[in-house]
């Protein structure tokens, strides 16, 4: 429920200096040109934030740990690795 709840946030947000950034340079000779740039630049960082949100939820490697180490965790949190 939490991803669902952090990935509307962060999309609203983006969504909203998407259609009120513009307001900020209000009656400039470029209007259009100031829309598009941070339309475009609303887009391109909730695109960017959700590729690393999302990749950091499922990643692709893992860590490279060796067998002493794995022993050592499995111990520490109580779940000794059966020998054998």
């Amino acid at each position: 429920m939490e991803v669902f709840l952090t990935i509307v946030f962060f999309t609203i947000f983006w969504a909203a200096v998407a259609k009120y950034g513009p307001i900020l340079f209000t009656k400039q000779p470029h209007d259009d040109l100031v829309r598009c740039i941070f339309l475009l630049t609303a887009v391109v960082c909730w695109l960017f934030w959700l590729c690393c949100y999302l990749a950091q939820l499922n990643p692709l490697l893992g860590p490279k740990l060796n067998g002493n180490t794995i022993r050592i965790i499995a111990s520490s949190w109580g779940n000794p690795i059966k020998e054998g």
